[in-house]
């Protein structure tokens, strides 16, 4: 046989399961396989780490496609038809394919959309007001033209938001099926589901919802006399991109199966749809905002590959400012490089048929229609939301989360690990903490609470003009000082303290000497296990004999820490440290210490 037609790797011969655990099992020496290898995700699925042709896997159906014609989509607010119109023709003169007009008020549409080809760019609408008298404006100025795109007119977005349902938008949506009649490519009706995901729902939970919402209106629309055909051809879902990177592949395609599930129920065979997805406000950050980028480039990667129709990517620096022309550019940029460079939405669907996709699209798809069930067996998705039950299955994922970010177990960079400590940020951007209401969801940053914390710092900071400074004190063996050492650098360079690099001394008693003389506000002890054991209750005694004022932290995990703090130890950081409470009393004591000066 010719080299050529030599099948790839023939020559290493086939591992099968069994092999690989045994080789897994002793190389973990002891350790349990599910803790270390497997991933618990919070849609309640465990991921397996590896997977071969031993594996069996169901592939789902109708998972959709690779968008060929890709919408490259960037957000608009319309203060006037003349200045939208300067924005939109700038888009599109950078790259970008498709517009989101955010209309308040009527605007002339021959004013918004000209010079405008309404055959290449694909135009959408947010519009809460006055939708009917604005589309008949479009449909007669789009004429015989290839309309693309969609109306929003928050049917559902505003209930889950407000707790209140408009059902005069139920009319609305009635006649925009009726006036889109004749270009289906423009859909009439949109189904949010931005809002659970970025309420900190799961994947499991924002395909379900959406769905129960989307029944809710089918249900509607026929009690109008609107055929369920139409309803389905009518339909744009705007689903949120979350962080994790293949799950989020996963429930794309997983969310498709379902939406053919649920058509089917109805007797529709045939449909089209159109799936906009959008950056996640949950995984955004005000602290080292640049970060943003990066997310939303996987983010978008994963909902490219995931098979939407469109995507939206929001400028990095949205969450705390009007977006720049060179912020809005950027973002548009990620989506052009993607599919012009990376080829992502000009080739076949590269996920098809890989094990760990399709198994983890078949998981979300199964625990979805499952939770799909329960809903609307409990009377469907009005009443879930009338009751609280949504809102409460979506705060129990919430606060699961959020431990999880504070336990730095979910690390999420510049906000609670790696963070930028040459940056300065404006108290008034940072958030004064969550504040949930328990009957309507509300988008927001997973980082809201940290953010409150390092509130604290910066208002101490301009009530003190100092800002805390953290000295990190090592001594005894080199690896184990470092290590420790960086740590806590990462750890408590979080609160917005003056973190500076580890100052290493000759023993335990000149680290103490020299620390408790030093200007800083916090020492931490960086040192080993074995040190600690030695030297440390000295090191903290002849450190208090000298200052009782600063704050005294050790890096690790002591065993005798009754003993420490009896000494006059503060408290400890390490991979069990909850960020949020550690610093919390950190800053307690800093802010006694700074204020006690000023007297």
């Amino acid at each position: 046989m010719s080299d050529k037609n030599k099948k790839l790797f023939s020559d290493f011969p086939p591992v099968s399961t069994e092999q690989w655990m045994e080789r897994v099992t002793a190389d973990l020496k002891g350790a349990d396989f599910d803790k270390k290898l497997v991933w618990k995700n919070l849609t309640g699925i465990n991921f397996q780490p590896c997977y071969n042709i031993e594996n069996k896997i169901t592939q789902l159906k109708n998972t959709g496609e690779n968008s060929q014609s890709l919408v490259n989509y960037r957000s608009v607010a319309v203060q006037t038809a003349e200045a939208g119109n300067k924005l939109a023709i700038k888009a599109v003169e950078e790259g970008i394919n498709g517009i989101i007009f955010h209309l308040n008020g009527n605007v002339s549409v021959e004013a918004l959309l000209g010079g405008i080809d309404l055959e290449i760019t694909t135009v959408s609408f947010e519009i809460a007001e006055g939708a009917v008298a604005f589309t008949k404006d479009l449909v007669s100025y789009a004429k015989k033209s290839n309309l693309k795109g969609y109306i929003n007119t928050g049917i559902i977005s505003n209930y889950v938001t407000t707790g209140s349902f408009d059902e005069n938008q139920v009319e609305v949506a009635v006649e925009l099926v009726k006036l889109t009649a004749n270009y289906p490519n423009f859909k009439a009706i949109t189904v949010s589901g931005t809002e659970y995901l970025d309420s900190g729902a799961n994947q499991v939970q924002e395909i379900a919802y959406t769905l129960n919402s989307l029944v809710f209106l089918v249900e509607k629309l026929k009690e109008k006399g609107v055929a369920v055909q139409d309803v389905f051809n009518n339909l744009n879902f705007q689903l949120a991109i979350g962080l994790e990177y293949f799950v989020e592949i996963s429930k794309f395609r997983a969310f498709n199966n379902l939406l053919a599930e649920v058509a089917a129920k109805y007797g529709v065979a045939e449909y089209s749809n159109t799936i906009t997805a959008k950056t996640s406000i949950w995984s955004k950050s005000i602290t080292d905002a640049e970060t943003n980028l990066l997310r939303c480039t996987t983010e978008a990667m994963s909902a490219i590959l995931g098979n939407v129709d469109g995507v939206l990517i929001d400028a990095y620096d949205k969450e705390f400012k009007n977006p720049s022309d060179f912020s809005s550019r950027i973002a548009g940029n990620i989506t052009t490089v993607l599919r012009e460079e990376s080829y992502f939405g000009k080739v076949s669907n590269p996920v098809d048929g890989s094990y760990y996709i399709e198994e983890v699209s078949s998981k979300i798809a199964d625990k979805a229609l499952e939770l799909f069930k329960a809903i609307e067996t409990e009377g469907g998705f009005y009443t879930a939301f009338e009751n609280e039950t949504i809102q409460q299955q979506i705060a129990d994922i919430r606060l699961q989360k959020l431990k999880l970010i504070s336990q730095r177990r979910t690390p999420m960079v510049g906000i609670n690990k790696y963070p930028n400590l040459m940056e300065t940020v404006d108290i008034d951007l940072l958030s004064k903490g969550g504040a949930d209401n328990s009957k309507v969801l509300t988008p927001r940053r997973a980082s809201l609470e940290i953010e409150a914390m390092r509130r604290v710092t910066e208002q101490l900071v301009a009530d003190t003009n100092v800002r805390p400074i953290v000295q990190l004190a090592s001594y005894g063996n080199l690896n184990m000082r470092k290590a420790r050492a960086a740590f806590a650098y990462d750890f408590i360079g979080v609160s917005g303290f003056d973190v500076h690099q580890e100052e290493s001394f000759a023993s335990a008693e000149i680290a103490a000497t020299e620390s408790a003389k030093s200007n800083s506000n916090v020492v931490v002890i960086c040192s080993s296990d074995q040190d600690y054991d030695e030297t440390a209750v000295n090191f903290i005694k002849a450190f208090r004999a000298i200052n009782t004022d600063k704050v005294l932290l050790l890096a690790g995990a002591p065993k005798n820490m009754d003993e420490l703090t009896e000494a006059g130890l503060d408290g400890v950081v390490n991979m069990r440290s909850d960020v949020l409470v550690t610093l919390a009393a950190i800053q307690k004591k800093v802010q006694k210490t700074l204020k006690s000066l000023e007297v």
